[in-house]
């Protein structure tokens, strides 16, 4: 079984900074493509950001050069470091792992149970 939990979201003014973490455990063998979503009342989730292959990054239009994307394979790690917030990024945050198990034999997605980040004005 594979979790993934996530830490570091909570409440900032606007122009600050938070960083998540998604750090998964379990029976993992190898995890390849990693991203991030979000999801704001009302709207439907987007992909914030992720790692392509190769392991190059796309982003979302609207935090590009605000937010990056990492990730630590050693650790089962990945981040989102995000700066200079606006209200508009206020949002749940979840984390997203392509796992290969073990146990299966084959590749599964899974999802962080998700962090609350409100940017206020």
């Amino acid at each position: 079984q594979v979790e993934l939990v996530e830490s570091g979201g909570g409440l900032v003014q606007s122009g600050g900074s938070l960083t998540l973490s998604c750090a998964a455990s379990g029976d993992i063998g190898t995890i390849g493509a990693m991203g991030w979503h979000r999801q704001a009342p009302g709207k439907q989730r987007e992909l914030v950001a992720t790692f392509t292959s190769g392991n190059n990054t796309k982003y979302l239009d609207s935090v590009k050069g605000r937010f990056t994307i990492s990730r630590d394979d050693t650790k089962n790690t990945e981040y989102l470091q995000m700066n200079s917030l606006k209200p508009e990024d206020t949002a749940v945050y979840y984390c997203t792992m392509l796992i290969y198990v073990p146990a299966e034999g084959s590749y599964s997605r899974y999802w962080g149970q998700g962090t609350q980040v409100t940017v206020s004005s």
